[in-house]
């Protein structure tokens, strides 16, 4: 089967006059924010360039690599640029902060469509440190900075364009695309149409039942690979649809490992028994613990991190840097002891959730305690 660089060559000569978005195309708009746009893409609604212009403008940037993050972004920007469909859609209203010190990881841009809609896509954690921290604080925090920024950035969005409007995102932008859809006001929400996640992480228990959240429920797509973990995390209302990916175990998060049949991912029975356990597994890790000891592990697991000369994610398991670490929590008593008192927590669970698994009995879900 395909992916969404063959569906750009069958389906790229087509309008969306011609043939309405749909989920593949969510995915495709999702993927494009994880390139790093340059001025142009900033415009307002009334001056926006297409994403033709805007694509040779970043491809003329210094060092256009190192605004990405991964050259496949690069590819898929170059072939979706080339197409009619995507091509001659106007890019607006594109903003990115990065912000280190508030632990602040966070980009979206609007999409304006020749059927007289506009598409609000939100990107999902880049390769640095940062944003992997910003993820783990969704575990303890009841908002972190990207979402309350994805509530702004609707707000904006809505006001500089009155048009119908999708919202979708790819791993931490799926979730930031549902919490701006339910944190957005009623008359805003009204003109969302659809709200596609794409693997992306769930919230903690406050947000289930949230009248904005129940609101909006219906409206959302949600798609998770075979053995999805990320967007198998934390507590999700709506229902979701398994995709086949090439890839496997977490390798499947990429979004251009999935699989694609004409308009339509390629949809699978359940996820992985793998899967099933990870998700059992950290879900009976998580209601052991409380919100102040997931707080505790993941400022010690940064602090650990950052002891090292890591920027990027990839940069974690250098040589060298293990070797930093090896040398800080040897050095380091209380740190030895967090990280062993809740990685044992983590076998303890995972035996809970294996024998758990195996006599059908339901997951338990997260206390959420102060």
């Amino acid at each position: 089967m395909g992916t969404v660089f063959d569906y750009l060559t069958w389906r790229g000569d087509l309008t969306f006059t011609q043939d309405p978005p749909n989920a593949v195309d969510a995915l495709i708009f999702s993927a494009l924010t994880y390139v790093g746009y340059g001025e142009t893409a900033e415009r307002q609604p009334e001056t926006a360039a297409s994403l033709r212009a805007c694509a040779e403008e970043f491809f003329a940037l210094e060092n256009p690599e190192s605004r990405v993050r991964s050259k496949r972004d690069m590819e898929l920007l170059r072939c979706a640029a080339a197409t009619v469909r995507f091509g001659q859609c106007g890019l607006c209203l594109y903003r990115s902060r990065f912000l280190p010190e508030q632990e602040t990881q966070f980009a979206a841009m609007t999409f304006l469509l020749d059927d007289g809609s506009m598409f609000l896509a939100y990107r999902g954690t880049d390769n640095s440190l940062v944003g992997w921290k910003e993820d783990f604080n969704m575990t303890f925090q009841q908002t972190i900075p990207a979402q309350r920024l994805a509530q702004e950035y609707i707000r904006e969005a809505a006001l500089a364009h009155t048009a119908p409007m999708r919202v979708a995102g790819h791993s931490k932008g799926g979730n930031l695309a549902v919490f701006a859809a339910a944190r957005c006001s009623p008359t805003v929400r009204k003109r969302i149409l659809t709200v596609y996640n794409n693997d992306g992480p769930g919230f903690t228990k406050y947000m289930i039942g949230d009248p904005g959240y129940n609101a909006i429920v219906p409206r959302i797509q949600t798609y998770i690979p075979q053995s999805s973990v990320i967007g198998m995390l934390l507590e999700h209302e709506e229902p979701f649809l398994v995709i086949r990916s090439k890839n496997v175990g977490l390798m499947q998060h990429d979004p251009y490992s999935w699989e694609v049949e004409g308009p339509h991912f390629l949809p699978v029975q359940e996820v992985t028994e793998s899967s099933q356990f990870l998700d059992a597994t950290i879900k009976t890790w998580f209601a052991g613990m409380t919100n102040k000891e997931r707080n505790q592990l993941v400022e010690v697991l940064y602090s650990l991190l950052t002891t090292g000369e890591v920027e990027n994610a990839v940069d974690i398991f250098q040589p060298k840097n293990i070797r930093t670490y090896v040398k800080a929590l040897s050095s380091d008593a209380d740190m030895r002891h967090i990280l062993s008192t809740e990685f044992q927590g983590l076998l303890e669970a995972a035996k809970k959730a294996r024998a758990g698994m195996s006599e059908g009995k339901e997951l338990p879900q997260g206390q959420g305690e102060e």
